[in-house]
């Protein structure tokens, strides 16, 4: 059967959920009195996503808040991170009943991150020869990137903003298979990846663009100024740890069927929840 013509959007919900929690006040609340403003502002912009592009199906990603075998490498990932503030716990658990109303399917993972689902389901989909878009705001997820996948970036003025290979490039000067080398020797702070020391953006760019790779630094270090050769020989191990933590690991998934957005069950639960205008513009879609 042939793919739909519209991509798969595969959405990193902790990145959505926590950049509308930050993004709305806490004054929209539910039935309940409590908080509701993580789910609606995710809500929108997922709508606002389905109303641009159309996607064929939608799959809500979750998993742990650090993979088991990242901590394992390097206990310093994710160590800084504070832990998620009690309303946005309280939606994080309604998410998936909230969501699975829309007609997305949602999908956690119990050892590995979301990122690690949305390249998963990236993989599955352009196998099957169709495309996809991946909803985060985690840089990691330029490693995807492709002439069959995009990377819909959150916010601006016009809204999430799709990045191809073209835009990968125009923002590091690297090529999307050349991401995890690019975190590995620049770092991460929002994950706690330090990177190499005294190799800033600029600097990791310029070598992956003249050697091709970090296997390729470590190869030849004869070649590099005295200070990077000295630091790529002292952090090698580390390095390399970085790159593994920054790569995407494998997970099986299945390519989901087609599944448009159930407008008419989604503004029933936007009204249960005391979200009457999101239900307004639901049943606009009808």
């Amino acid at each position: 059967m042939a793919p739909a013509a519209g991509p798969l959007l595969a959405v990193d919900a902790p990145s959505l959920l926590y950049r509308a929690f930050f993004a709305l006040p806490d004054s929209i609340k539910g039935p309940d009195g409590r908080p509701r403003n993580a789910l609606l502002g995710c809500a929108n912009l997922l709508l606002q996503a389905h109303e641009r592009f159309g996607p064929r199906a939608t799959v809500l990603c979750f998993g742990e808040e650090a993979a088991h075998y990242r901590v394992e490498l390097f206990e310093g990932y994710h160590a800084d991170r504070p832990p998620m503030p009690d309303d946005l716990e309280h939606q994080w658990r309604m998410a998936r009943e909230f969501f699975e109303a829309f007609g997305f399917l949602v999908h956690r993972h119990d050892e590995l991150e979301a990122d690690d689902l949305l390249g998963a389901y990236a993989r599955v989909e352009t196998e099957a020869g169709g495309t996809a878009m991946l909803f985060t705001g985690d840089r990691d997820m330029f490693q995807c990137v492709s002439a069959s996948v995009r990377v819909l970036w959150p916010g601006g003025k016009e809204g999430p903003q799709p990045i191809d290979v073209a835009g990968v490039r125009a923002r590091y000067g690297i090529e999307p298979s050349q991401v995890p080398d690019f975190i590995a020797l620049r770092g991460d702070p929002s994950d706690g990846i330090p990177g190499a020391k005294g190799i800033g953006e600029k600097t990791a760019r310029d070598l992956l663009s003249e050697h091709g790779s970090l296997d390729a630094l470590l190869e030849l270090p004869i070649s590099l100024k005295p200070r990077v050769r000295g630091t790529l020989e002292t952090q090698r191990d580390e390095l390399l740890a970085f790159r593994r933590m920054a790569t995407l690991q494998p997970v099986d998934v299945e390519r989901p069927a087609d599944a448009p957005l159930d407008a008419q069950r989604a503004a029933a639960m936007a009204e249960e929840h005391g979200m009457a205008r999101l239900a307004s513009r639901l049943t606009g879609l009808r």
